[in-house]
């Protein structure tokens, strides 16, 4: 049986952070295209009852940004499945904000939360919540974790040692003008990807 609460209460606060992959659900206000991604990593946090964050990490989508940053829109749904030890299922409804790489906003955040970043980060995202959920999840299946994968870390720490190197078309704004300027439904996505496209030249990758 479903229950729900009106803020995180503190019974599930420690379980939600033990989590080693949870989902984001967004989705454009008119049609377009619904976007679940998966979030894997100790890369998030609760700063109190009504407020979860996590660390958004480059990759060649930006559905989730592009959603939130939509005019009337910011809708948000974070999910969590135990796979090991009792069943359980949690979701936080709320309203998120993008703190961008690169805005004063998201340097505040990084420096009075003392939060590492990584060579991919491209943002914080912060989940206003409005509503929690936690039901049974019988049907979810019992899985072991091994480890986190580097891969994506990995490769963009070989793009910075590049760039740094002096290889001007490994930096992380043109990587943000070619993939993650726009959404797959046309809507704006990272404003430093639309200003690095702009002011260099670089013709984003087609999605529709």
């Amino acid at each position: 049986m479903g229950v729900f609460y009106e803020s995180i209460p503190e019974s599930i606060r420690q379980w939600i952070i033990e989590q080693k992959v949870f989902w984001v659900a967004t989705a454009p206000l008119f049609g377009g295209h619904v976007n679940v991604s998966p979030k894997g990593g100790n890369y998030c946090g609760i700063i109190d009852e009504h407020t979860f964050w996590y660390m958004d990490l480059s990759g060649s989508g930006i559905e989730t940004i592009s959603h939130l940053l939509e005019p009337g829109n910011g809708r948000i749904t974070i999910q969590f499945n135990a796979f090991t030890g009792p069943p359980k299922i949690v979701r936080l409804w709320g309203h998120g904000r993008v703190l961008e790489c690169g805005t004063d906003d998201y340097a505040t955040f990084i420096n009075s939360h003392e939060v590492q970043t990584l060579p991919g980060t491209r943002s914080i995202i912060i989940v206003d919540i409005h509503q929690v959920g936690s039901s049974c999840g019988f049907s979810v299946p019992f899985y072991d974790f091994k480890a986190f994968r580097p891969v994506l870390n990995d490769f963009f720490e070989k793009k910075r040692q590049k760039f740094e190197a002096g290889n001007a078309s490994e930096s992380m704004d043109r990587y943000w003008a070619y993939k993650n300027a726009w959404s797959v439904d046309g809507l704006p996505g990272m404003r430093r990807g639309i200003f690095a496209g702009k002011r260099d030249k670089v013709v984003p990758i087609k999605k529709m």
